[in-house]
């Protein structure tokens, strides 16, 4: 697929996403929308994988088959392989005919036929067919934020009915053509509609997305030197854009992550499917992470996480964390209304001898004293686990308009005598009324974490002890000099201009004099004799 075809498939997509705009909020009908795409996903790989069982029989096309046998053994076959199974009458195509509404028909004319019970009913069984399979938990709860009978869809059965055989019988004139493209243009496809209600969704966009090139700045260090990498993992991985960045730049073993928000803990879990990520391969969780971590005795080769900033936790509040092997060694616990440190600590605790760590975090962290600096200080001087501090543009992140910066960490730094900083912050495009990252700025921060060399304005290795001597404050401006001096003024030579400027004024004063005098009308000055 080209990109072209592939941009035409993200159009086709928005546009009918946009079929339900208008009808509710943008966080809300991202649900329907993308989980509908997500269904007819499913449908499609159901349909292809059984074809293939197929190519030997009589018959060879699924949607015709009836035979029981012949329905149990692909049922087989697709729990195992795929971790779900549809009936040929549940697929896709199946109940878009049954609702009979063409795509150029208008809405108020179409004779629709009535599908929400038999929609809801498929998927609910979608999820039920993974009951007691290994992929149960990856499908469990999948499609619950998908409420037919919601009046949010229209104020009648009859008009939510129409809206949603409407928006599928569009979504069912697109070819996914998962037979001929690369599993991931989808995939993307899909993620590039996850990007824009998260341009529309305001605050609450930052629980679920991080900024595609902010992404790939993360995904590239953590696997800088690795075209393979055992596990990685995201505490806190909305949507999973970031684990699935970590995926374009290395071969991954297994993803893992943990979510507390239940909608986008179930976004996180289509998208990971959609990606062509097998049920086996990933293990997403939903649990507050600082309190309930799910996979705490793990390690994991490369870390990345973009959390919340600055969000409550419950600190000194609950007795625990002051015993739990993730806080207590630091002597101190990070603010109950600051959980950002608690979040690197969380992911010291679980990276690998051999991982890399990259968490996005508020400028806060780098300067902000008390309970903070004393855990900034242990994790620089005692662990000496800090391997850069690169400080990103303002306004580029949704739902915040603040700066941010991004944390590296090893526990086996090649460099271990220095802390790299990098100040990006005066790299970024406009794009409407935010700014965002081009390729070249993107590269450009990666080429010279990799360097490690001091670049005027931009890059400075400071030693450890210079760290120290300013009392473990991490503020980029104290290590990276970004003052433009003013150019110098050439006093007599302005002083040459100004004389220059007075004789051409007096030469035309007298010019004006003498046509106000050919004119026999006072001149609108006095001159001096």
């Amino acid at each position: 697929m080209t990109e072209e075809q592939k941009q035409r498939l993200e159009a086709q997509l928005w546009k009918i996403a946009n079929e339900l705009r208008g009808k509710m909020g943008a966080d809300e009908f991202r649900d329907y929308i993308l989980g509908f795409i997500f269904y007819k996903y499913l449908s499609e790989k159901q349909h292809l994988f059984a074809n293939k069982l197929l190519e030997t029989e009589a018959v060879k096309d699924y949607t015709l088959v009836t035979d029981k046998d012949d329905l149990e053994a692909i049922k087989e076959e697709s729990l195992e392989k795929l971790g779900y199974f549809l009936h040929p009458d549940e697929l896709f195509g199946a109940i878009t005919e049954k609702g009979n509404i063409k795509v150029d028909e208008d809405d108020e004319e179409a004779k629709d036929n009535f599908i929400l019970e038999d929609l809801q009913s498929i998927l609910n069984s979608i999820e039920q067919s993974t009951m007691g399979n290994e992929s149960e938990d990856d499908f469990n709860k999948l499609f619950e934020d998908i409420d037919l009978a919601s009046t949010k869809l229209g104020r009648s059965p009859s008009a939510r009915n129409t809206l949603i055989a409407k928006v599928l019988a569009h979504l069912d004139a697109v070819d996914f053509r998962l037979d001929e493209i690369e599993s991931d243009v989808l995939g993307d496809a899909y993620e590039y509609l996850i990007a824009q209600f998260a341009s529309g969704a305001g605050k609450k966009a930052g629980e679920f997305y991080t900024p595609a090139q902010v992404s790939k700045i993360l995904a590239k260090i953590v696997t800088m030197g690795k075209g393979q990498i055992k596990n990685a993992y995201d505490p806190a991985c909305g949507s999973g854009s970031l684990l699935l960045r970590i995926g374009k730049e290395a071969k991954v073993g297994h993803f893992y992550g943990q979510e507390l928000n239940r909608t986008t803990y179930n976004l996180c879990r289509m998208n990971m499917i959609l990606h062509d990520i097998h049920y086996s391969r990933f293990d997403i969780k939903q649990e507050d992470t600082l309190e309930e971590p799910q996979h705490e005795d793990m390690e994991f080769e490369a870390i990345v996480a973009n959390p919340p900033f600055s969000a409550q936790w419950k600190g000194k509040d609950n007795p625990l964390n002051e015993t739990d092997d993730r806080f207590s060694q630091y002597g101190a616990l990070a603010p109950t209304s600051k959980a950002d440190f608690a979040f690197v600590q969380h992911i010291i605790h679980q990276l690998a001898d051999n991982g890399v760590g990259a968490i996005v975090l508020p400028h806060g962290v780098l300067f902000r004293g008390a309970a903070e600096g004393t855990i900034r200080e242990y994790i620089i001087k005692e662990q000496n686990y800090l391997d850069a501090v690169i400080g990103l543009p303002p306004n580029i992140f949704y739902g915040t308009s603040i700066p941010a910066c991004i944390l590296v960490l090893k526990k086996c730094r090649k460099h271990d005598d220095d802390i790299l900083f990098i100040d990006a912050s005066a790299d970024f495009e406009k794009d409407g009324n935010k700014n965002k990252l081009t390729n070249d700025h993107v590269t450009k921060i990666v080429e010279a974490y990799a360097k490690r060399e001091s670049v005027d304005k931009y890059a400075y290795a400071a030693p450890l002890s210079e760290i120290a001597e300013n009392d473990y404050n991490l503020n980029i401006p104290r290590y990276v000099d970004t003052f433009k001096e003013e150019e110098q003024i050439d006093l007599d030579f302005v002083a040459g201009e100004l004389i220059k400027l007075e004789n051409s004024m007096a030469v035309t004063d007298k010019t004006i004099v003498e046509f106000c005098g050919q004119l026999g009308i006072k001149a609108p000055f006095c001159t001096k004799g």
